[in-house]
């Protein structure tokens, strides 16, 4: 079985797009005379076009591509590019209407929910519960016996990002840098602003460490609060809302050690092997997305409520947070500490 053009459709989280990567490393090597095109959401295309021999389009699922008539021109453009293999690890219900009416010869998708027998020439068990996420989404070649042979996402920078990372470090980094990031989607998942400023403030004074603050689109307020309650705020390496995408995984490459939730960030920290300090409090290994590598430490409390939904919430259903709560600063710097020591191999 040969195939010439090849769509990947994946228009969830950063996260999700990024642990898709796999799949299309698989399939470049299965198919390398194949022209590929991955489908995003809006704003992640920049992030991927650096990818060598990958085509991005984005999809504006919230704007121009939302309702009947988005969904009429997306329809339309992707008949006109002429694919002869559709595989789709995105399990809406959209998402399987557009597989359904793509035409396309060859159409892969997950055999659940119910409608996507119908949508999709192709299934397989996503095996939720015994899988973690890359290995669910590999899954996706079985059905055309493409042999997998990577299972690390290669994430390719873009050139002028990392110049420009590069830049930065030269003329504002003197020590080793923890890289702070208290941001994601989903309330719950976050860890206490207090919180973070204590470890801030026991990096600074213990270790003679610099402090890099990140936050996105939406994550400005968390980061301004973190800054006002750090005892050396003239101290820290404040790049909230200053990167795009590309820019923040070419600074996130750099770092020394990386203090983050659970979010779309990590992912673009450990596909590198920087040293992640991951957060986790609703969510658990069990569902899969826990960063990879031994680099990565993930710090969690053990409590019989966990996990309390696939992506949390904006509450905690039992009102404590104890998840989040009972992870306290000082077991954080512990375990950065323990890292930059490692990294210096002291």
């Amino acid at each position: 079985m040969s195939f010439r053009r090849i769509g990947i459709w994946q228009t969830a989280f950063l996260g999700d797009a990024v642990l898709t990567l796999p799949l299309l490393q698989n399939l470049a090597r299965a198919f390398p005379r194949a022209e590929i095109t991955y489908f995003v959401r809006k704003g992640l295309g920049p992030l991927f076009e650096p990818t060598p021999g990958l085509q991005v389009q984005e999809m504006d699922k919230y704007g121009r591509d939302s309702g009947s008539l988005g969904m009429a021109r997306t329809l339309a453009s992707i008949r006109r590019q002429g694919f002869d293999l559709w595989v789709s690890p995105h399990t809406s219900f959209r998402s399987a209407i557009i597989s359904a009416l793509s035409g396309i010869r060859t159409r892969i998708g997950y055999d659940s929910p119910p409608f996507n027998k119908a949508a999709y020439t192709h299934t397989c068990s996503r095996r939720f519960a015994e899988l973690e996420e890359i290995e669910r989404v590999l899954q996706l070649l079985s059905p055309i016996s493409v042999p997998v042979r990577e299972t690390w996402p290669g994430l390719s920078l873009d050139p002028l990002a990392r110049e420009k990372a590069g830049d930065f470090w030269a003329k504002h980094t003197t020590s080793p840098v923890l890289g702070v990031h208290p941001g994601s989607t989903w309330a719950t998942k976050k860890w206490p602003g207090t919180y973070f400023a204590g470890v801030i403030d026991m990096v600074q004074e213990n270790l003679g460490m610099q402090v890099m603050l990140f936050a996105g689109p939406g994550e400005e307020q968390a980061a301004r609060e973190i800054k006002n309650l750090v005892r050396r705020p003239e101290l820290l390496l404040d790049l909230s809302g200053r990167l795009d995408l590309p820019g923040l995984a070419a600074f996130l490459q750099r770092l020394d050690c990386y203090l983050c939730n659970d979010s779309g960030p990590m992912h673009l920290a450990w596909t590198q092997k920087t040293p992640v300090v991951a957060l986790f409090g609703p969510t658990t290994r069990s569902l899969g997305f826990f960063p990879r590598g031994k680099h990565s430490t993930v710090l969690e409390t053990d409590l019989e409520c966990r996990p309390c939904g696939l992506h949390g919430g904006r509450s905690c259903p039992r009102e404590h947070h104890r998840c989040m709560l009972d992870i306290t600063p000082q077991r954080v710097f512990e375990v950065v500490k323990g890292k930059i020591h490692a990294r210096q191999g002291t």
